[in-house]
């Protein structure tokens, strides 16, 4: 068990359990090959509460190459009947956009980092001064670009999808020992949509005790039920596809989220930090005015000065203004010091002790 509350810093905020969920707008391929279109995603992303938007740097040559053999056919999912090669140059975000990005993420103030695939896309981001790097579930285990991209100092994230957990240690190794100080992993279903069932989110628990890093997690569901209950198991990022028009067609859309459903996500995960707190037994602010509605120990026949107190004319009722209930065995036997009318919230001013 690591003591210390892992933290990193991205552009300033900061992010560990300890603070708001870090929410990332990934707009991968929903860019649709406009820019426009990535701008507006910006924007939307902006408005509706996440802290960044995250890009992804490569192009059709830099991730595969184009080739007709089978190995390089895509059978069955969303991207049936593709080649990878085809895939990815339909997907890809021209490398001449990323600057107009990186410049319209600082006027508006959204934080804008990227996955890169290849060294160069580490050197164009470089140039570009990413705050950040995020490392994609799929090259989890690509420990030369890890290192590349750690060389850099900058903070870095990696999701976990399909790697084990000697895989994770490795992916985390190679970071540290290239120079990375601030690292976070997110625990991932590399599904296009991912079932919620696959999520296994006490994972998330063991990764924060295993690891010691900042943990967050990179959520391919449908809906936001699955992202918001990680903040529960101390998921301290949370990072969703985010589109204009799920039924936009692009190769991400279907399972990303719409400007609704992300501000929802926003607003719910937030809530939810909020809710957890910490541990406290005492007396909420919203709950005193309540108080009096508690049972509490009132006579409820007439007494006269001298007479026993009996569970005849005592009972423990609402509301409570009387001794606490847990005194009413106490008082049971003992001599009223003066009158009481019914009605009157028990108080040991009225018990003659000595009785």
């Amino acid at each position: 068990m690591v003591n210390k509350t892992p933290t990193i810093s991205i552009n300033g905020r900061r992010i560990s359990v300890l603070d708001e969920p870090y929410v990332i707008a990934e707009m991968s391929a929903n860019h649709n090959g406009q820019l426009n279109t990535a701008i507006r995603i910006m924007d939307e992303a902006r408005l509706a509460g996440a802290d960044a938007v995250k890009l992804q740097t490569y192009t059709a040559d830099t991730i595969t190459i184009n080739c007709d053999s089978e190995d390089f056919q895509i059978h069955g999912g969303l991207w049936d009947g593709k080649s990878l090669y085809e895939l990815y140059r339909e997907a890809h975000m021209p490398w001449d956009w990323h600057k107009p990005l990186f410049e319209h993420g600082r006027k508006t103030g959204i934080t804008v980092f990227s996955s890169p695939f290849d060294t160069t896309a580490v050197d164009l981001l470089e140039d570009l001064n990413a705050p950040a790097y995020k490392i994609a579930s799929f090259e989890a285990v690509d420990l030369p670009l890890i290192r590349y991209a750690a060389s850099t100092g900058k903070p870095m994230i990696i999701s976990t999808g399909m790697a084990s957990e000697i895989e994770i240690a490795e992916a985390v190794d190679a970071a540290r020992s290239a120079g990375c100080r601030e690292l976070a992993l997110l625990h991932c279903v590399s599904g296009y949509p991912a079932p919620a069932e696959d999520y296994n989110l006490r994972t998330l628990s063991d990764m924060i005790d295993r690891f010691g890093l900042v943990t967050g997690l990179s959520d391919h569901t449908l809906d936001n039920t699955t992202a918001i209950g990680s903040v529960a198991l101390g998921a301290s990022i949370i990072e969703k596809h985010f589109t204009l028009d799920r039924h936009g067609g692009g190769p991400d859309d279907s399972f990303s989220l719409e400007p609704a459903d992300l501000k929802a996500l926003c607003q719910d995960a937030r809530i939810l930090w909020h809710a957890l707190g910490k541990v406290d037994y005492g007396c909420k602010n919203s709950e005193k005015p309540n108080l009096k509605f508690r049972r509490s120990v009132y006579v409820v026949k007439d007494i006269k000065k001298g007479e026993i107190f009996t569970s005849e004319n005592l009972r423990t009722i609402r509301p409570g203004y009387g001794l606490p209930p847990a005194d009413l065995e106490k008082v049971l036997g003992c001599c009223a010091s003066e009158d009481i009318d019914r009605g009157t919230a028990l108080s040991w001013s009225v018990v003659d002790k000595l009785s």
